[in-house]
């Protein structure tokens, strides 16, 4: 097998024997020198996963991979995939571990296995093109004719003396100046930040770039020089949106590979349901009528526009909920916009207007904008059996209409585990104590199925070094009422403010909504006298930035937070859950899933519901322990938790902490927690 002449021994290293003993021989010493590089301590668990990444690449096979908290799955995969030699794609959900790929782990182990590889990989990054700065857009503006975009957005730019007030103004100012340094133009790599409607000033998606042949800064292209970094790279490491564009839409955006590795795979689905979802609003509607006004000729141009009028009018009146079947009226109000666009983009391939200024790159953003308008009118009125339509409301933004894959289990297997070897790690697969829901969701049938043509794959748990049953507590508050779907819940508020001053702060609230959030620090900060930060009062990072910083500080906020949220130490000590963060009872495409599921045969509440809830718990109660010294209790303020029938589900998905619902034993070892970081402080 290829990873045997990659491996390259030492002049007198023995052959490898039939039983593969010293393949895992040499694996070990790689993974040995990386751990060494990156300052890391070698586990087990790591050990074992290395060997099963090496096994399942060598062998074609996938590999579902569980590795706590701690375990150092990111040298894990690493070793073994930059031994087999061949290039492989990685795919991350979160800025945080790309960074600490491409900035920490990759350049360390490079360099640690050279000497035995005896050559160096190289490795790079690889995006979506609206995340790289438009040399076209920062130095030609944006066309005025864009709606959207335009109208005077871009006079900051006209003057290099100009010192704009607006927080736009500067924003843009800041990025024109970066363009001029940034070696990447990756918005990632822009610190501070801006915010998206800056952003949107000098960036481009696909579909409105001119492309680098037909562009003037082509040659300068920050998209087109990463892609080329990306097809001379050993090591791609990427993001799940791009990997799920790059099995969904038919056009390869990622270079060729062998070996796919899905970290923070428990993500995909949801990444890959959001690429493939579609949406309408008048406001897009209407952007594609303005653009394309100026450069089609009247008749052509009306027809579009009494469509999208017949079609606000009927948003004007929507309300939210699932479309089954689509009304009459808006599928007639869909099919006329069909049609209007489909002959807006003939007409755009054919015509020129030379009083446009600018064409080429107003006709790229109009054929963008019509082109989405057409195909999700054509998904919806095509009544998709596979497809769930539903209406959306927002306070600020209005309705909206939207399209989303009744199951992308199917898409997945078909476009994900085919002629690869796959690898899916995270801290949270196994849920309710086996991978069989994690496996079902992503479309493989039971693990060791004998069903001809089903992708061979296998699960492998490899622990966590840490001693969770003498770390952590999990607590059930088991003697408050059921929470219900509306209202405060006192009783849970006041045993929240026992809790949080038993801690003596060091929260983190993960609240099921942003106005449960709202309500307990409200609450909270009238309560008690320790400083409580709210989600949504500054940027998430600048919050868990103070949070860290000050012991005795609680950070309160919903569903982000849940996730990546990484302080180790006495700064977060309590970790509270307000309630079982089932899917909204109301939420069309989770309602939809379950109600097939059932129609199936199976438990829709369990397959989806539950599913969907395990995750969340999981990964919330992961924020606790996040080092060798950590300790803490994850309380849930639930009593369905330890009461209902689906409770020992939930709780086997979550970090095995010791269970109880006595309130008074945890208020106790809260306080003890407490006391003790304090000594060890004063100490210190």
């Amino acid at each position: 097998m290829a990873d045997q002449n990659v491996l390259a021994p030492d002049e007198g290293a023995g052959t490898p024997t039939h039983d593969g003993s010293d393949d895992r021989s040499e694996l070990r010493e790689l993974l040995h020198a990386a751990v060494a590089a990156v300052g890391g301590v070698e586990r087990e668990g790591q050990v074992a996963m290395a060997e099963a990444v090496a096994e399942a690449i060598a062998d074609g096979s996938h590999l579902l991979a569980q590795a706590g908290t701690g375990t150092g799955k990111s040298l894990g995969y690493l070793v073994p995939a930059l031994a087999h030699g061949e290039r492989v794609v990685i795919a991350t959900a979160t800025l945080a571990l790309q960074r600490q790929l491409v900035e920490r782990d990759l350049p360390r182990t490079v360099e640690a296995l050279h000497p035995r590889l005896r050559r160096r990989p190289e490795f790079a990054t690889l995006k979506g093109r609206s995340n790289y700065l438009c040399l076209h857009r920062v130095h030609e503006g944006v066309p005025q004719d864009d709606p959207d975009l335009g109208a005077g957005l871009f006079d900051p730019f006209e003057s290099a003396s100009s010192q704009p007030s607006s927080k736009l103004g500067q924003d843009l100012l800041r990025l024109r100046d970066w363009a001029d340094e940034t070696e990447s133009g990756d918005r990632d790599s822009l610190t501070p930040g801006v915010s998206d409607r800056a952003w949107s000033q000098v960036s481009v998606s696909a579909r409105e770039c001119l492309g680098a042949a037909r562009c003037a800064y082509g040659p300068e292209c920050f998209a087109e020089a990463a892609r080329e970094r990306a097809k001379l790279a050993e090591v791609v490491v990427t993001n799940h949106a791009l990997l799920a564009i790059d099995a969904l839409e038919g056009a390869p955006v990622l270079p060729s590979h062998e070996v796919l590795i899905v970290d923070e795979a428990h993500e995909l689905v949801s990444r890959v349901t959001g690429v493939a979802t579609g949406e309408l609003t008048p406001g897009r509607v209407n952007r594609a009528v303005r653009l394309s006004a100026k450069l089609v000729n009247e008749k052509v141009a009306d027809a579009l526009q009494t469509a999208a009028e017949s079609f606000e009018r009927l948003m004007e009146l929507a309300l939210p909920g699932r479309l089954e079947p689509v009304p009459e009226d808006l599928g007639y109000a869909l099919l006329a916009l069909r049609d209007a666009s489909r002959t807006v983009i003939s007409a755009l391939g054919t015509t020129r207007d030379s009083s446009v200024q600018d064409e080429d790159v107003v006709r790229r953003l109009a054929l963008a904008s019509v082109e989405n308008v057409q195909e999700v009118a054509e998904r919806i009125t095509q009544g998709s059996e596979f497809d769930v339509v539903w209406f959306e409301r927002h306070d600020r933004f209005g309705a909206s209409l939207r399209v989303a894959p009744l199951s992308v289990s199917g898409l997945v297997r078909e476009k994900v585990f085919s002629d690869r070897s796959v690898t899916l790690t995270s801290a949270t697969l196994k849920l309710g104590g086996d991978f069989a829901g994690i496996g079902a969701s992503l479309g493989l049938p039971p693990e060791g199925s004998s069903e001809e043509g089903a992708p061979v794959w296998k699960g492998l748990d490899v622990g966590s070094p840490f001693e969770y049953r003498k770390q952590g507590i999990l607590y059930v508050a088991k003697h408050l009422e059921r929470p219900g779907r509306d209202g405060t819940r006192k009783d849970m508020l006041d045993e929240l403010a026992e809790l949080v001053e038993a801690a003596g702060g060091r929260t983190l609230g993960l609240f099921s909504s942003k106005r449960a959030a709202e309500a307990a620090a409200t609450e909270l900060r009238g309560r008690l006298d320790v400083p409580v930060l709210l989600q949504g009062e500054e940027t998430l990072g600048e919050l868990i930035k103070r949070f860290a910083a000050d012991e005795a500080t609680c950070l309160f906020g919903s569903l982000s937070l849940w996730q990546g949220v990484d302080v180790p130490g006495a700064g977060c000590q309590l970790v509270v859950m307000d309630r079982i963060p089932f899917p909204r009872p109301d939420d069309p495409l989770a309602t939809a899933r379950q109600e097939a599921v059932e129609k199936a045969g199976g438990n829709g509440f369990m397959a989806v519901a539950a599913t969907h809830a395990a995750l969340l718990m999981a990964q919330g109660a992961g924020r606790l322990v996040r080092a060798t010294g950590d300790r803490g209790v994850v309380a849930v303020l639930d009593p369905r938790l330890a009461t209902a029938r689906y409770g020992s589900y939930l709780r086997a998905s979550m970090p095995d902490f010791w269970y109880t619902t006595d309130r008074n034993q945890v208020r106790r070892s809260l306080a003890a927690i407490d006391a003790s970081a304090r000594s060890d402080r004063s100490n210190g």
